[in-house]
């Protein structure tokens, strides 16, 4: 298991290749079209309205939402997924606006987006000083009023009371080992995990940052973005101890 210093940056090199694949099979399997009327819902911004997808993946909710008629940007570190998106809104003929870069270095003229979402568990990417990084460069983005929907599925109340050490899975033509342990100290969960595919075996590891549901609240309010609604599921279940996902809805003060 990993014993080393916590590395803060994991994720730069993290999403590329079969980590990819196995992200695309188990996104195949997700209800977007739902998950993208539940962000027009919360969401509330105006029809044809500027929407910023941070990070976007291969770019399944942008192109669903720019296929309703917003505006959309779309941010990512993965340049491998990108190019996907880049290739998806080209066929579907939509015209989005894409990003290569790192989210807690996000750019843009202030007060320019109507309403923003972090969806996919990358909330937990950060620690501390990453987090209030991308909060404030994302609060300054949006206008006051907008509002923001933030999904993870490491939050304290969702995580801690189903931890487990070893996790296998095999997803399409991978199998995928996760050895976990929670690091006490910095509160992160720090993983390795193995993929094994026709023969062939990469590791990789990951640190996910929990938070509690009041830490990120809090963190969330010191950026100016107040907390509006928490749920456990995208059909407004109530968040509770062990729900498998929190979704926040905040709001950026006037």
């Amino acid at each position: 298991m990993l014993r080393r210093a916590v590395r803060t940056n994991w994720y730069q090199d993290f999403f590329r290749g079969v980590a990819l694949d196995v992200w695309r099979e188990v996104i195949a399997e997700q209800p977007t079209a739902a998950e993208v009327d539940f962000l027009v819902a919360e969401l509330g911004a105006p029809a044809g309205g500027r929407l910023l997808d941070v990070p976007c993946g291969n770019g399944r909710h942008a192109l669903e939402l720019a296929g309703r008629g917003y505006r959309m940007t779309g941010v990512d570190i993965s340049e491998e997924f990108l190019a996907e998106a880049r290739a998806g809104a080209a066929a579907a003929g939509l015209d989005v606006e894409w990003a290569l870069t790192d989210m807690r270095h996000l750019k843009g003229d202030p007060a320019s987006y109507d309403g923003a979402y972090c969806l996919g568990n990358s909330f937990g990417y950060l620690d501390g000083p990453g987090m209030k990084s991308f909060l404030d460069r994302l609060a300054r983005l949006l206008r006051p009023g907008a509002r923001v929907v933030v999904a993870t599925g490491m939050a304290a109340e969702s995580v801690l009371p189903r931890h487990e050490e070893r996790e296998e899975f095999t997803i399409g033509d991978v199998r995928m080992t996760i050895d976990s342990r929670y690091n006490t100290a910095a509160s992160c969960v720090e993983e390795e995990y193995t993929f094994v595919r026709g023969g062939e075996t990469e590791v990789r590891e990951s640190v996910h940052w929990v938070y509690t549901t009041a830490e990120i609240q809090r963190m969330l309010a010191r950026s100016k973005l107040d907390t509006l609604a928490l749920y456990g599921s995208t059909d407004r279940q109530p968040f509770t101890l062990g729900a498998n996902e929190l979704y926040v809805v905040a709001q950026k003060r006037g």
